[in-house]
């Protein structure tokens, strides 16, 4: 097994000579570099993530959340532990938040909707990423209509005047999916809940919304 860590940074140090990394260029070196590996199945991958996730670069996160969604047809009841010990170990800020939870996590948990009770606990998370994860890892069950096992209206309640505004960002990030599957049910929440809801979650939830409903709910 050759040394991923150094590989990842010798590609990305070479392509940076020629411009300015973006993330698109990580994704580009990410996919090449997992190409080249002989064994692709799901140990050995995720052993390699997390080799790479220890370094704690922005870089070199990428390519680790993006191999471990490659490998997604192969999770198994194992998963999760190792998922969850990234997120509370590895993810600092609100990119590498969605980046993981919007993508390998959010798939893991449209797979198995029965996880969601073990996701209602970050809410109460000191690490304020991890409690946006309670919200951000809903949204791509909820974008595949794969969440008829969970409520996200527990979570957006839970997590509802955190004291941290990227958390607020991120369940009106989730309740603004949730009203492009079921505006009738966002849309009575809010009106419920508009007296206590801070207005930057509000703001984002509403966005979908017509301006007829959003002047609606600013009238209740």
């Amino acid at each position: 097994m050759f040394d991923i860590v150094k590989e990842a940074r010798n590609r990305i140090q070479n392509a940076s000579i020629h411009h300015h990394i973006t993330t698109g260029n990580i994704r580009a070196i990410s996919s090449a570099l997992y190409k080249e590996l002989e064994d692709k199945s799901i140990a050995p991958v995720l052993v390699l993530c997390e080799q790479l996730l220890s370094e704690r670069e922005w870089a070199l996160g990428i390519i680790a959340y993006d191999w471990a969604y490659r490998v997604r047809n192969y999770y198994d009841a194992n998963t999760f532990s190792v998922f969850e010990g990234w997120l509370t170990r590895y993810v600092s800020d609100w990119d590498d938040c969605d980046d993981f939870c919007t993508h390998a996590f959010g798939y893991l948990l449209s797979q198995n909707n029965d996880l969601f009770k073990s996701v209602i606990k970050w809410t109460e998370h000191p690490n304020f990423s991890v409690r946006r994860a309670a919200a951000v890892i809903l949204i791509y069950p909820i974008k595949h209509q794969k969440y008829h096992g969970f409520n996200p209206f527990l979570i957006s309640d839970l997590l509802m005047n955190d004291s941290h505004y990227l958390v607020l960002k991120g369940y009106g990030w989730m309740l603004k999916v949730l009203s492009q599957a079921d505006a009738k049910a966002v849309y009575e929440y809010l009106s419920r809940r508009k007296p206590v809801m801070p207005k930057i979650a509000f703001r984002y939830a509403t966005e979908k919304f017509s301006s007829e409903q959003k002047s609606q709910l600013m009238k209740n």
